[in-house]
C-alpha cells in the first residue's frame, strides 16, 4: 500500500512560493536578490489595526472562538459587503477562515465530485486549478489573450461549460495580470451563466480596493442579483489592509453552502487565530482613508514599471488595471540565446535567466496558465523597481 494519496500525483506545488524560497535562500546565501515574484504589499499593517491585535492580547482573548468565526467579525464583514458593494447577507451567510485560499479550498471540498469541472480563466491564479485537483474535481481552463486584456468573454466561457461543471472562478482584478472586469463585462457573463442554471460562481475579489484609472468596481452579485443565490463572494483583509500574514478570509454566500463550508472547517482547522480576527473586525469597522492613499502609491509604481518594461526590446507590458502585478510579454525573445550560449525556449526559461544573470526573480508565465508571459509584483519600494527594471533591460539587450 503506497503511502501518499493518488491525487497528490495530479497537484503541483505553488510556483511563485517556491520561486520566492530560491530567492529568500539566494540572499541568504549573499547573492544581490530582488524578489518581485512575492503577492503582497510592502507598508506595514495601519496602527490602529496592530492596537486592536495587541488589545485582543491583552484582554484574554486567546482562546478558541466560534469555528468559522466570530459574531462581530461577521457583522463586520456584513456591514462591509452593504457598504461597499450592496450586498445584503446575515452572518448566517458568512463564514471565516485563515486566509482567502482557504475559504476557497472549504469551498470546492464541500461541492466537488469525482469529476465535476470548475472553468477557471487563465491566465488565474496557480492555486485554483491545483485546489480543484486537490478536492477531485476538474479544471478546465480558458484562455484569455492579451488581446481581449487577459479578459474572459462571454463566447468562451459559453463554450467551456459541460453537464459536469460546478463552478466558474472569477478573480477581478487577476492575479496574475491587474485585468478588472467592467460593469458591462460582467453582465455579459452573468447573462451566459443564467443560460446554465447548474453553475455557481465564486468571485475572488481580494484586490477590489487596489484599481486605477477612474475604474469603477463591481462584483458580479451586485451587477445581477439574479445570480445571489448561486454566488460564492470571497474577500479578506490581506491586500488592501496589509494584513497577508494574519490570516483572515472571509464569504458570503447562500446559506447551505457557507454551512457545508462550516463542517469542512469545523473537523479541519476550526476557527481563525481569535487575535487576528479582532485586528480584523477593527479593519472593517475602522477608518479607511489609508487604503485609497496606498492605491496612490501602487498606480505610480504601476505606471512606472510598465512605462520601463516598454522601453525592453523584446518585452511588451500592458497597464493593468488593478492589484499590484504586471504581466509582460516575453515572446519577441523566445528564440534567442543567453551570453553562455543557451536557448530561451520558454517564459520560464526566461524567468531563470533573469535570476541567474541579473538576480531578478519573476514568476514565469506558464505557471498561471498562459505563455510566453512573466509576472512581476510591484509591491515594492520605486528605487528596487528601478534597479529590476534596469537589470532586466541589460540582460534582455545582452541576448543574441
Amino acid at each position: 500500500m503506497a503511502l501518499l494519496a493518488d491525487r497528490l500525483a495530479r497537484v503541483k506545488p505553488s510556483p511563485t512560493m517556491a520561486i520566492t524560497a530560491l530567492a529568500t535562500e539566494l540572499k541568504a546565501a549573499g547573492r544581490d536578490v530582488i524578489a518581485l515574484s512575492q503577492g503582497e504589499p510592502d507598508f506595514d499593517t495601519p496602527p490602529n489595526i496592530r492596537e486592536a491585535g495587541i488589545r485582543a492580547i491583552q484582554n484574554g482573548e486567546t482562546r478558541y472562538t466560534v469555528f468559522d468565526g466570530r459574531i462581530e467579525l461577521k457583522r463586520a464583514i456584513c456591514g462591509k459587503f452593504k457598504r461597499e458593494n450592496g450586498l445584503d447577507y446575515e452572518p448566517a451567510q458568512i463564514t471565516v477562515s485563515s486566509g482567502g485560499k482557504q475559504v476557497l479550498y472549504n469551498a470546492l471540498c464541500a461541492t466537488l465530485s469525482p469529476g465535476d469541472e470548475v472553468v477557471i480563466p487563465a491566465p488565474y491564479w496557480v492555486s485554483y486549478p491545483e485546489m480543484v485537483l486537490l478536492c477531485d474535481g476538474n479544471p478546465v481552463p480558458v484562455a484569455c489573450s492579451q488581446n481581449n486584456g487577459f479578459k474572459m468573454r462571454p463566447e468562451d466561457l459559453d463554450a467551456a461549460i459541460t453537464p459536469r461543471t460546478k463552478w466558474l472562478i472569477l478573480n477581478s482584478p487577476s492575479n496574475p495580470s491587474g485585468a478588472a472586469y467592467t460593469e458591462r463585462d460582467l453582465r455579459e457573463i452573468a447573462d451566459v451563466l443564467l443560460k446554465h442554471e447548474h453553475v455557481w460562481v465564486i468571485t475572488d475579489d481580494m484586490y477590489e480596493h487596489l484599481i486605477y484609472d477612474d475604474f469603477e468596481y463591481r462584483t458580479i452579485a451586485q451587477v445581477e442579483p439574479r445570480l445571489y443565490d448561486r454566488t460564492l463572494t470571497v474577500n479578506g483583509v490581506s491586500k488592501a489592509y496589509c494584513m497577508t500574514g494574519w490570516r483572515i478570509g472571509y464569504a458570503g454566500g447562500p446559506k447551505q453552502l457557507i454551512k457545508a463550508m462550516g463542517a469542512i472547517q469545523s473537523n479541519s482547522t476550526a476557527n481563525p487565530c481569535s487575535i487576528s480576527q479582532a485586528a480584523a473586525i477593527e479593519a472593517l469597522n475602522g477608518p479607511q482613508d489609508f487604503i485609497p492613499k496606498n492605491a496612490k502609491v501602487f498606480k505610480e509604481r504601476r505606471d512606472l514599471v510598465v512605462d520601463l518594461l516598454n522601453k525592453v526590446p523584446g518585452l511588451h507590458c500592458p497597464r493593468p488595471e488593478g492589484a499590484f502585478y504586471v504581466y509582460p510579454s516575453c515572446a519577441g525573445l523566445i528564440g534567442k540565446k543567453t551570453p553562455k550560449g543557451a536557448m530561451i525556449a520558454s517564459d520560464e526559461d526566461f524567468a531563470r535567466y533573469l535570476l541567474e544573470a541579473e538576480g531578478v526573480a519573476v514568476v514565469h508565465g506558464e505557471a498561471f496558465g498562459l505563455a510566453p508571459h512573466f509576472r512581476i509584483s510591484y509591491a515594492t519600494s520605486t528605487e528596487e523597481l528601478r534597479d529590476a527594471c534596469a537589470r532586466i533591460d541589460r540582460a534582455c539587450r545582452a541576448l543574441e
